[in-house]
Parts: C-alpha cells; sequence; structure tokens
C-alpha cells in the first residue's frame, strides 16, 4: 500500500489541492453577496416620518436643502454631491444621547478621515439655541474636521421638514407646539444618489461597527 501512494504522490497531492480550489470557488459561488438595502418612507416606522410621506413606497431620495455650519458658511446639497454621509439630529445642550451619538461620530470621522467621498452632517434640533459660535465651540471641544464634519442649523421648520421628509428619523414632540421635535438616536446613512441605505443606534458600539463596514461596502461599489 505504501509503495502505491509513494508511485501516485504527485497525482494524489495535485488532486488535494484543486479539490480545495474548486471546493474556494463552489462556496464563493453560493455564498450571498452582500447587500444593502433602499429605504423609502413605507419601509420605516410611522412615528418617524411625516404623514404626508408615510405611504410612499419607492424612490425615496434626501431632498435639497440650505442651512450654517458651524463656520458660518452655507451648506447645501451640492457640498455632499457625490458624497456618502452620515446625517444625525442633536443639540449642544443634551446631556442624555448626544455626547455618546458625539463620541461615535468622531469615531467615525477618524475611520475615513482619508476618505474623501465620505462626509457627516449633524443637525441641530434647538436652532432657537445653537447659534454658529454656539456650534463652533462645540465643534473645537469635539475635534470636528471642517472638511467632513458639517454641524448645522437654520430655519426650525426647514429642519423639521428634513427630519421627517427626507431622514425618516426624528419623532413627533408636543403636539402643542409647531415643530417640535424629539431627536433619536438614530444615525441615518446616504448614499452617492442621495438614496436611505441604513438606520444605525447612534449610542450602540455594535451598530458602529455596522455602520463602518457599511461605508466601506458603499465606497467600493
Amino acid at each position: 500500500m505504501s509503495e502505491f501512494f509513494k508511485k501516485y504522490r504527485l497525482f494524489f497531492g495535485v488532486f488535494i489541492v484543486l479539490s480545495a480550489i474548486i471546493l474556494t470557488l463552489f462556496y464563493s459561488a453560493l455564498k450571498p453577496k452582500k447587500t444593502l438595502p433602499i429605504f423609502n418612507p413605507a419601509d420605516v416606522n410611522p412615528e418617524l416620518v411625516d404623514s404626508t410621506v408615510q405611504y410612499k413606497s419607492k424612490y425615496h431620495t434626501i431632498a435639497d436643502f440650505s442651512f450654517i455650519n458651524q463656520n458660518g458658511k452655507t451648506i447645501t446639497q451640492k457640498d455632499y454631491e457625490g458624497k456618502i454621509y452620515v446625517a444625525d439630529f442633536f443639540f449642544t445642550t443634551c446631556g442624555s444621547i448626544c455626547p455618546k451619538m458625539t463620541t461615535n461620530l468622531s469615531d467615525i470621522q477618524k475611520a475615513f478621515a482619508n476618505n474623501p467621498k465620505v462626509k457627516l452632517l449633524s443637525h441641530t434640533v434647538f436652532p432657537e439655541t445653537d447659534s454658529v459660535p454656539v456650534l463652533k465651540a462645540y465643534a473645537k471641544k469635539h475635534h470636528v474636521d471642517d472638511n467632513k464634519w458639517n454641524l448645522v442649523t437654520g430655519d426650525k421648520k426647514e429642519i423639521y421638514t428634513m427630519a421627517r421628509k427626507s431622514y425618516l428619523a426624528v419623532k413627533l414632540g408636543k403636539p402643542s407646539e409647531l415643530y417640535d421635535m424629539v431627536h433619536t438616536e438614530n444615525f441615518v446613512l446616504v448614499d452617492t444618489k442621495r438614496r436611505v441605505r441604513g438606520f444605525y443606534d447612534g449610542t450602540n458600539k455594535e451598530d458602529m461597527k455596522r455602520l463602518i463596514e457599511d461605508i466601506t461596502f458603499l465606497s467600493n461599489e
């Protein structure tokens, strides 16, 4: 028997190598490719969506916008054209979930510091108090890269409209107060075609790992 294996050892060696290659290729072919969903208002918790768009089930994109950032510069959709970005809603005096959300966004900023395709966009839900100087001080405190991350303020009605009709990410506040909002921990991933591709808990480290993976996936598409 040993003589038999010695005689055909080259054959068996080649057979084993080829089998391993074939099995690897077969597994790769069967392994499902990663995909990311495209979210429309009908796919999201109705509490987070304005009633006028709740039943829209396709072709949803982020609307045009115009806000003022921490440097007093007007920021529009043009500044995010062709970019993958993460949007959220916060306010500078929030002492509950915002500090953790800001820390996690800082980690996202670091992870993609050398990727010009990736940006961040944080909207204050209290524009009456979060003025440009206040946002600037907050940006300095949290080491915001002005080229990558905009903290924006503006008309409360417009911010509300973006939160509820475009990003599908913010709950209603007091019914007695027009355009009142309760910001959530949601981070919203937007692709280069203005489409919503994911929602992530901005206070959860595991969700941040998933967000980094998903941004990387979109960057490589």
